[in-house]
């Protein structure tokens, strides 16, 4: 089983409140990005990996990238405006007819590669799976914070990435957005969009995506946890 990744890793996320893109925040001494990355440079399932990086950041991630010797990894690719724009661009760049393509985001550094394999699994015979995680929240919808009703969460899911796809079908959903100015919520919504169904495969809570400070301590905890496993 084979599969290609492309991972975004344009946006500034203004959300952390670092002076600093946080693909560069470090963590045990390694940048985010390079936790990312590492999981799918030991995965010898993984073929390529494509990292889509702002363009004012190309030379520094670069020079990131080559200190620490991957091997997977091709021309970075500059983004776009927003992620999905990004997403595009870096699916556009992937060497890839036919195949299997996932989409990763690069603040997403604790995803397994077990996990990854069941995903791939899925993909290979559905076209379009996701991983995600059941909701353990009471969740409610509200306007004008007032409670209007309370959602039944039995069957929500958190969805997480990456997102897999036959290639063919993940491209052919990214130009129908373009061709009718959609914008999704993530790739696998723009794939549901053309009316493919995306099947779901159980994940884990420790994949999450560091998008705020909050989200560091955990990411802390996390790493911890598994050097008390190894």
């Amino acid at each position: 089983m084979e599969y290609k990744v492309v991972v975004p890793a344009a946006g500034q996320g203004k959300r952390m409140k670092a002076e600093k893109n946080k693909q560069f925040i470090t963590l045990d001494d390694d940048p985010v990005i390079v936790h990312t990355l590492a999981i799918f440079e030991k995965d010898h399932w993984c073929k390529e990996i494509i990292i889509v990086v702002n363009e004012k950041e190309i030379e520094e991630m670069k020079a990131l990238l080559d200190s620490y010797h991957f091997t997977k990894i091709s021309p970075l690719v500059p983004g776009g405006k927003e992620r999905q724009d990004s997403v595009y661009k870096g699916l556009k760049a992937l060497d890839n007819q036919g195949g299997i393509t996932l989409v990763h985001d690069g603040a997403r550094p604790f995803v397994s590669i077990e996990r990854v394999h069941d995903l791939v699994e899925k993909t290979a015979s559905t076209g379009a799976s996701v991983l995600g995680v059941k909701v353990k929240d009471t969740v409610k919808r509200g306007a004008e914070m007032i409670v209007k009703d309370t959602v039944p969460r039995e069957n929500l899911w958190a969805i997480q990435t990456p997102q897999g796809f036959h290639h063919e079908l993940v491209v052919r959903a990214y130009e129908d957005a373009l061709e009718k100015n959609h914008q999704g919520t993530d790739d696998s919504s723009l794939v549901e969009f053309t009316g493919q169904e995306v099947h779901i495969v159980e994940g884990e809570y420790d994949n999450i995506k560091l998008t705020t400070p909050e989200d560091l301590i955990i990411a802390k905890a996390i790493l911890e946890k598994r050097k008390g496993g190894d």
